[in-house]
């Protein structure tokens, strides 16, 4: 849905050394084919674990085909396993999984929410966070889909002073939680800009457990305080 990098500089990391982007968040899934490359291992999963190798942190939405529903004359929901979508189940990227917004302990993981494991093995996605009916910017399509029409038709004087915000679920909307996360953490501790797995590793270590399958909720949902209580 959305591409955002948290940045603290507009230049891009020219120098190892002296690094301008530390994050980037890919809340976006795209179609893939196994059969002319490997899961993780396609041109854009290679450049997304080269980005990680440079210093920066890489978190990707796990995407929404985790439930597959039959028609006919019943209808009956089923999970579907190994259903990561591209480029999510690149090994070095943060791939994020979806929560009930206000109940993740009752609710658990989102019924639609990308789960694993990759069709090569691999533990899949690494956290999950929340995702559902989440308010934010609304453009666009997005602006469209909520009814509201563009600015320009709105007769009131004030309409142009006041953003839009509408409602939208999916791991999309989870990702930049922990993109928030993730530049809450670097901001307090930034001993730790430039180390992007051994962040990876801190999230994980400290994430809440859910008590769901692990190819479902990773390692738990997020939780920054446990972070910076552990470092």
């Amino acid at each position: 849905m959305s591409r955002v990098l948290f940045v603290t500089h507009p230049e891009v990391n020219v120098d190892p050394a002296v690094l301008r982007v530390h994050g980037v968040n890919l809340s976006l899934g795209c179609e893939w084919r196994p059969e002319d490359y490997a899961s993780g291992q396609s041109p854009l999963c290679q450049a997304l674990n080269q980005l990680v190798a440079t210093g920066v942190v890489v978190v990707v939405s796990a995407g929404n085909l985790g439930a597959r529903t039959t028609g006919g004359n019943f209808v009956n929901t089923s999970a579907v396993l190994g259903s990561i979508t591209e480029p999510a189940h690149a090994e070095d990227c943060i791939a994020v999984g979806s929560t009930h917004r206000d109940a993740p302990y009752s609710f658990g993981v989102t019924w639609t929410s990308g789960k694993g494991p990759t069709l090569d093995g691999r533990m899949k996605p690494d956290v999950v966070a929340p995702g559902e009916w989440i308010t934010s910017a609304a453009t666009g399509e997005v602006q469209s889909q909520a009814g509201l029409g563009p600015w320009e038709d709105d007769d009131s004087p004030m309409s142009e002073k006041y953003p839009r915000y509408a409602e939208k679920s999916g791991t999309s909307m989870a990702a930049p939680h922990v993109s928030g996360v993730i530049a809450a953490f670097l901001s307090a501790r930034p001993e730790f800009i430039g180390r992007p797995r051994q962040v990876k590793q801190l999230l994980m270590d400290n994430a809440t457990d859910l008590g769901r399958e692990r190819y479902a909720q990773g390692a738990g949902l997020v939780d920054l305080m446990r972070m910076l209580s552990n470092v």
